[in-house]
């Protein structure tokens, strides 16, 4: 089996609840994390809620009117991680506010380019979870995974996981009672999410990430079209 210790994980828990509240988002986080640490990834995490994120769409929005912002420390944490888990809970049938602030923040930085003259984020691996007591599992990893690949994540084959309970007000993950860490469903699929994630960051980092012909930003700007023809349909 190959071996995983050199890769880094960073999963962004955007919970609505400040620390120490209990997050039923983060009980599902620690299942995933589990198996990553087993196997010697350097994990991290952060609770967003917890740090002074400003709203906006730049890399650092004190140079557009906010007194204070955290993010560019946290996006430096973003960039050091092989795979990166956007993991939230569902409000009003969507992703959290927090959720979305997140994914503004990452594409505030995702012009930048990387030494191959290709967008940040390329070579690095995207995957979500989602918790919450009413529907919209599918709703929400759909939305999570589109905007990380969008801004040059790779997704992996079943790269979420989630678990909700009955439809409507009812217990939450970790709640007594609830089933939510005893569902196999879950934990099949975080268990699967997680070790795609795992393998994926291996092929991609053991082959120096996506291949840069065709995607070069520098390249294309420079004037380079890669075999592209517009055609004359004059």
């Amino acid at each position: 089996m190959a071996s995983y210790g050199d890769l880094k994980a960073l999963f962004v828990n955007c919970t609505l609840k400040r620390s120490p509240e209990i997050s039923n988002t983060q009980g599902l986080i620690d299942r995933s994390a589990h198996i990553m640490t087993a196997q010697g990834v350097q994990v991290s995490q952060l609770r967003a809620v917890d740090h002074d994120i400003a709203t906006g769409v730049w890399p650092d929005m004190t140079e557009h009117g906010w007194a204070t912002d955290e993010w560019p420390a946290l996006q430096r944490q973003v960039m050091e991680a092989d795979i990166l888990v956007l993991a939230g809970p569902i409000w009003l049938g969507d992703n959290s506010s927090v959720t979305k602030k997140v994914i503004e923040r990452l594409y505030g930085n995702s012009s930048i380019l990387n030494e191959h003259g290709q967008y940040a984020y390329y070579g690095r691996i995207g995957g979500c979870l989602i918790t919450g007591n009413e529907d919209g599992v599918k709703h929400c990893a759909m939305n999570v995974l589109y905007s990380l690949q969008h801004l040059g994540y790779t997704i992996p084959p079943q790269a979420d996981a989630g678990w909700i309970g009955e439809a409507g007000p009812g217990p939450s993950y970790l709640d007594p009672g609830s089933g939510g860490p005893d569902n196999d469903f879950t934990n099949r699929n975080t268990t699967f999410m997680t070790w795609n994630l795992l393998h994926l960051a291996r092929m991609l980092k053991d082959n120096g990430g996506v291949p840069a012909h065709g995607n070069q930003r520098s390249e294309w700007d420079a004037g380079c079209r890669f075999d592209f023809e517009n055609p004359d349909y004059r």
